[in-house]
């Protein structure tokens, strides 16, 4: 994850979900959606800032409970280093 502070009021996501990562488009759809709903769940502890999320090889193999269980902890890691 890679994140700065933003200009917007609110925090911002950004998802970089890429076919060279994730040959699957379920795979891909999978990843995005949780992501889109841990950062729905932790963003009005972010406060200003503007996130995006990369796809590293070997996701597509995790649970959906461990994908959530790493993004909440990246969550929390920037909500207390920008808040």
């Amino acid at each position: 994850m890679l994140y700065r502070s933003g200009r917007e009021s609110a925090a911002r996501l950004g998802l970089a979900v890429t076919k060279k990562r994730l040959r699957r488009a379920v795979d891909r759809n999978r990843i995005k959606r949780l992501a889109r709903e841990s950062f729905r769940h932790a963003r009005e502890h972010l406060g200003r800032v503007d996130a995006v999320v990369l796809v590293r090889d070997g996701c597509a193999s995790r649970g959906n409970a461990e994908l959530r269980a790493s993004l909440d902890r990246l969550w929390q890691k920037v909500a207390s280093r920008h808040s």
